[in-house]
């Protein structure tokens, strides 16, 4: 009798979670900003994490106060109307694109300037192009140089300039402003590039972390929802051992983490 019990109860926990599951697909999946949280820093962690102050406190509270645009907002083309696949965005960063040539490997590039710009570092603002030169910004506290240096760099550098110019990361040293950054590789076209917004830890020293992206045509910068755990979304769970990584429909080496 009481193996009946069990395997009734077992089967109704399955239906329970199934339904939860189909919900989340039919109605979580395709919604954005669900809660309609104001900032990156306002979703909440997984029950048991607690967001890291990372090498550098300053860049990590800059990237948590990045505001969302509200409940429900779609992913926009910089030359109008809707991206494609809007269940690949969890929410909307609401910060305008500067233009049409601002993709993956841009946008990562925009938010380091934009933290070094807001915080008055404008002498640390320097990227390379493809070519391997260096671009310094020289323009002061001038918001108007400084999209122009920016809209200016988007033509000339790209995934192959921003992977070959950053530092490689441990994966088990992860922190709030490193960036999965690939290359073209063999038989693909285009590389690929998404920034790690934040990052908490458990006491166990397991580490989640969040991913914002751009891409081609240019969009609106996004925060990445994970289909691999759909009670987690959008935290992705770190696996320090994993030699291959799928992020969304992304996948990434263990290399290919790297830091400015």
């Amino acid at each position: 009798m009481k193996t009946v019990k069990v395997i009734l109860l077992t089967l109704m926990l399955i239906v329970l979670l199934g339904g939860g599951y189909l919900a989340w697909i039919l109605l979580g999946s395709k919604t954005s900003n669900p809660n309609n949280y104001r900032i990156i820093g306002d979703i909440p962690t997984p029950w048991g994490y607690e967001r890291i102050k990372g090498d550098d406190p300053a860049y990590s509270v800059f990237l948590r106060s990045l505001p969302l645009r509200g409940k429900g907002s779609k992913v926009m083309l910089f030359t109008g109307g809707e991206s494609r696949f809007q269940s690949l965005n969890y929410a909307v960063v609401d910060l305008p694109l500067l233009s049409n040539a601002e993709q993956c490997a841009d946008i990562c590039m925009r938010l380091r300037a934009e933290y070094l710009f807001q915080t008055g570092q404008y002498s640390r603002i320097r990227f390379q192009n493809v070519d391997g030169k260096t671009i310094r910004y020289g323009g002061g506290s001038s918001r108007k140089a400084f999209e122009c240096y920016l809209k200016n760099l988007y033509g000339v550098a790209s995934t192959f300039s921003l992977s070959r110019e950053m530092k490689k990361r441990k994966l088990s040293d992860m922190q709030p402003g490193d960036v999965f950054v690939y290359p073209a590789r063999y038989g693909q076209k285009y590389g690929h590039a998404v920034m790690v917004v934040d990052v908490a830890i458990n006491r166990q020293g397991k580490k989640v972390f969040l991913l914002a992206e751009g891409n081609t045509p240019a969009r609106n910068i996004h925060i990445m929802r994970n289909f691999e755990n759909p009670f987690r979304s959008p935290w992705f769970t770190l696996n320090e051992d994993a030699d291959n990584l799928l992020f969304s429909v992304f996948h990434y080496k263990s290399n290919d983490l790297k830091t400015f």
